[in-house]
């Protein structure tokens, strides 16, 4: 089957992109249609890909600042015509749904979700805190955009989500049912390590959503050893919030995070997330992980065998949970098990299976 690629933007590397490396190793010779695409911030060895990018590629500030121009998305993707191809997929988490595909083309969302920003704006508000006026004068555009999406909806002939939280949201947004195909880790990269430090490990983007102010306050109220790897806006207000105890090492190369990984006593995961990566990366490392008790962690972390939950959003829960977790045993074993049925050939035969059931008429 002739197969185009299609994704929201490229203008950070995370976990859609890494998804989206998955895909394009499944499908090599497919091109990657994008709203836009920012050279420098992808890996080198993307630079090979054959990325098409919509006009807004030429509009300045719209690699940087693309929250600007949310107006604009819907008719950028309309105006990319992914036209000729048996099957379209789509790496999507708003607006790409909206390019122009042929009627005869098979259309695969691969939603990685809904549009926080839209279908839980105020939610979305609260976390950002924008201002009440400004939020405000949103809801016409929010309310426009909600309608674009539905409309841009319809051309998708299977839904996949990435888990049973996206698959709710997905039916909220557009009333659809979709089959759940978790993302992939490469199992093989992690290792366990002999030698496990004192420290605990967040490992994340430092943006409002993510509740990295939880583990700061917490780690800073109980004194305890906290290493926080990963860059973002918030950093600068969650250095003034934290004790000595936490410790900002930034980006990281890959090789580092390894190491951190296996030598962590465990991984601290604070967001309600749509899946998260990152949990499953510790568990491959042979460490454990203390994690909110809602969204995509519920479906990587097996309580009480490779990590606990803390039921509520505040330092305390945290706090308690971190107490009960050192009072437990813990088998690196039985975490890298678990993380074991989420290595990239689980993914590759799920998404196989899928497309050959398309192609079948399934």
């Amino acid at each position: 089957m002739k197969t185009a690629l299609v994704c929201s933007w490229l203008n950070q590397y995370g976990g859609a992109e890494r998804v989206l490396e998955h895909l394009h190793a499944l499908f090599p010779e497919a091109p990657i249609y994008t709203s836009m695409h920012d050279q420098q911030a992808m890996p080198s060895a993307w630079r090979d890909w054959d990325i098409r990018t919509s006009f807004l590629q030429r509009i300045p500030w719209s690699r940087s600042k693309h929250h600007l121009f949310l107006a604009l998305f819907p008719l950028a993707f309309r105006s990319l015509r992914v036209e000729g191809y048996d099957l379209v997929i789509n790496n999507t988490s708003a607006f790409s749904h909206g390019v122009r595909i042929d009627r005869t083309s098979t259309h695969i969302s691969y939603c990685l979700t809904p549009a926080r920003f839209i279908w839980r704006f105020h939610d979305y508000v609260a976390r950002e805190n924008i201002p009440p006026l400004l939020a405000a004068s949103l809801l016409p555009l929010i309310a426009m955009l909600r309608h674009s999406e539905r409309r841009a909806a319809r051309s998708v002939n299977h839904f996949v989500a990435i888990s049973s939280e996206i698959a709710h949201r997905i039916g909220e947004a557009f009333g659809r049912e979709s089959e759940i195909i978790p993302p992939a880790i490469e199992f093989d990269r992690y290792r366990v390590s002999a030698q496990i430090g004192e420290s605990y490990l967040v490992v994340s983007r430092l943006v409002p959503y993510k509740r990295i102010d939880l583990a700061v306050r917490a780690f800073t109220k109980m004194g305890k050893d906290l290493i926080i790897a990963g860059d973002g806006r918030d950093r600068a207000a969650l250095e003034r919030l934290a004790g000595p105890s936490i410790r900002f090492v930034g980006r990281v190369s890959d090789e580092q995070l390894l190491r951190l990984y296996s030598e962590c006593r465990a991984l601290i995961f604070t967001g309600r997330e749509d899946f998260g990566l990152t949990p499953l990366e510790s568990q491959a490392s042979g460490r454990p992980v203390i994690a909110f008790g809602e969204g995509g962690a519920l479906e990587t972390v097996s309580e009480g065998r490779t990590g606990l939950f803390f039921r509520q959003p505040t330092e305390e829960s945290l706090i308690d949970a971190v107490t009960e977790f050192e009072r437990r045993d813990w088998d690196p074993n039985a975490a890298r098990e678990n993380a074991r049925g989420f290595d990239v050939s689980v993914f590759n035969e799920r998404i196989g299976e899928l497309v050959g059931r398309v192609a079948a008429g399934g």
